[in-house]
């Protein structure tokens, strides 16, 4: 998988140190692995979970400490990272999304 703007990775881990060394191993993974379909990713990423109507796949990051948030083009390859958040900032973002 191609992964776009890993620069919203190290922008996250210069806020956060502690959360470097597991979005790295996130980002080296997905690179690593080509994915078909969603099916494929659960194999590799059993807790993350798809917001239907928004298109964005949820990582759970650290230990269940982060979240990553990205669209995914399976027949492109493609991962395009919208967001990386604490679990408390994640959580008051998906309240704002139903809204």
């Amino acid at each position: 998988m191609n992964v776009i703007a890993p620069r919203t990775l190290r922008t996250f881990w210069e806020r956060h140190p502690q959360a470097e060394t597991s979005l790295k191993s996130w980002q080296k993974l997905m690179q690593s692995r080509s994915y078909r379909n969603w099916s494929e990713l659960k194999l590799d990423w059993p807790s993350a979970d798809y917001i239907w109507d928004r298109k964005l796949t949820v990582f759970n990051i650290g230990g269940n400490r982060y979240r990553l948030v990205a669209f995914i083009r399976f027949q492109s390859q493609t991962v395009f990272i919208k967001h990386v958040f604490t679990h408390a900032e994640y959580d008051k973002w998906n309240r704002g999304i139903g809204k």
